[in-house]
């Protein structure tokens, strides 16, 4: 998205993307409050698209709101409206995702937390890395939790340690969260939680209490699709064992194909040598669960672990898109306002893209033609 594009001639186009009530929501969410000038929703999103979208600092971005006539703001009044745009800009992105039918198959009168964390790096050469954990919440797609922390030293790393967590929570995350002393903090606070297998970060046990021989268990699964489960126990220190479900899923020839080169390539880069057993692994997806079986049964387990990974593409693409790497230092809120607005431009951007490469050589819709006055 180029710098002058948000003041400038392509804003009606942009508009035309926006989700239908973006006005609305503006007034609902209380974004235009206490505004003595420029109550001007659009003029409001127009400056702060300029910041959001454009990477412009708060200066750059007042002094080309003023040339552009947009608004006459300082930066410290900018900022202002940065956070008071947080639950507008949240809005927006919820209607956007909803737009994409970002959604498990499944339903379930559950609220689920999606629990993740990713690396930022302040702008500049020697600037510092940062740490965000983040969860928020489905169905309602709310951020509920955010934090920062350094990237290294004790207690800054990726655990769910992080997350404050009430009894009856259920909780879905990655590879990275696979460590026996958080599934047991989870347990501790009467929460549920179902995290993707690391098959090298955590001990599983059988019922007897041995070792569960999970290649053993996955060899005569040989069929795409077919899924198996089974009940284990995940060992700690001097803890009683948690009891535990392993859902696995075998992946299609293709994706098997994809995985295993994917593995190639990083081993020979690494100089290292392939183990059979990951190899194996690779051909199949696992997820160990706590939550009850008698309303998650696997294939239900299997589907939210689908779509907790959905939405790990997404930031993923969002730090791309949005230049999400590059978080400023402001408080909580604008913190959040500001990663909200990330988000906003980074779904938008898709949404154009995908418009250009699929549904027209000129990248929009025709507008319909107004009906004169009688």
């Amino acid at each position: 998205m180029e710098g002058d594009n948000a003041a400038g001639e392509d804003w009606d186009l942009l508009v035309s993307f926006f989700p239908p009530k973006w006005k609305q929501l503006a007034r609902s969410s209380d974004a235009l409050k206490g505004l003595r000038q420029d109550k001007s929703a659009e003029a409001y999103l127009r400056v702060l698209l300029l910041h959001l979208g454009c990477g412009f600092s708060m200066r750059e971005t007042v002094a080309r709101a003023r040339e552009a006539q947009l608004a006459q703001i300082s930066d410290v009044a900018l900022l202002k409206r940065l956070r008071k745009s947080k639950q507008w800009l949240y809005q927006l992105c919820c209607s956007l995702f909803a737009e994409r039918g970002i959604q498990p198959q499944r339903a379930s009168d559950q609220v689920l937390r999606l629990v993740d964390s990713t690396v930022v790096k302040e702008p500049g050469k020697t600037g510092s890395l940062w740490r965000i954990h983040y969860s928020f919440q489905w169905p309602p797609m709310a951020c509920d939790y955010f934090k920062i922390t350094p990237v290294e030293g004790i207690g800054n790393g990726e655990s769910l340690h992080q997350y404050p967590i009430k009894s009856e929570e259920y909780l879905l995350a990655d590879r990275g969260y696979c460590q026996a002393s958080g599934m047991h903090f989870v347990a501790e606070k009467r929460a549920y939680l179902t995290v993707r297998l690391n098959p090298n970060g955590i001990r599983l046990q059988s019922g007897s209490g041995r070792a569960f021989g999970l290649r053993k268990h996955l060899v005569p699964i040989k069929k795409s699709g077919q899924i198996s489960c089974w009940e284990v126990l995940i060992p700690f220190a001097q803890c009683r064992p948690l009891p535990a479900r392993l859902c696995v899923v075998r992946k299609s020839q293709a994706a098997i194909a994809l995985a295993q080169r994917k593995l190639q390539r990083k081993a020979s880069k690494n100089g290292s040598q392939l183990q059979p057993e990951t190899l194996l692994f690779a051909q199949y997806v696992m997820v160990l669960t706590t939550f009850p079986e008698a309303e998650f049964p696997a294939e239900a387990i299997l589907d939210y672990d689908r779509f907790r990974w959905q939405i790990e593409l997404v930031f993923k693409g969002f730090k791309q898109i949005a230049q999400l790497g590059h978080l400023p230092k402001y408080d909580d809120d604008s913190a959040k306002a500001w990663l909200y607005g990330k988000l906003f431009v980074a779904l938008l951007t898709e949404k154009l893209i995908a418009h250009a490469t699929a549904l027209s050589p000129w990248g929009y819709d025709l507008q319909s033609p107004q009906k004169p006055m009688a």
